[in-house]
């Protein structure tokens, strides 16, 4: 991000994927913080099935942290925090 500012809705109707390239799911919405007059998470739908399966009843959504952020361009690129939760449902079938 260069740093230029932007309007808060050209992050609605992106996609957003983990910095591994695996699809996450669709901002939907954005969560300001009005006294820092900054963005603290966003509001995903459209949801990756492989992820959220079982974790998410279907039509909802999820809120992600802005922190997890790294890069915003034609998509959202975020850290790979979400993909861990396939490798901890791995090891629970292992164990098991």
């Amino acid at each position: 991000m260069d740093g230029t500012p932007q309007e808060i809705t050209t992050l609605v109707g992106r996609e957003v994927y983990s910095n591994n390239g695996v699809f996450v799911g669709e901002v939907e919405d954005v969560r300001l913080d009005l006294g820092q007059q900054s963005v603290t998470g966003l509001a995903l739908g459209e949801l990756s099935q492989e992820l959220f399966a079982g974790r998410i009843e279907a039509g909802k959504g999820v809120m992600i942290p802005y922190r997890w952020v790294r890069a915003v361009g034609d998509v959202i690129l975020i850290n790979d925090v979400v993909e861990r939760l396939e490798d901890e449902d791995e090891d629970e079938e292992v164990v098991a």
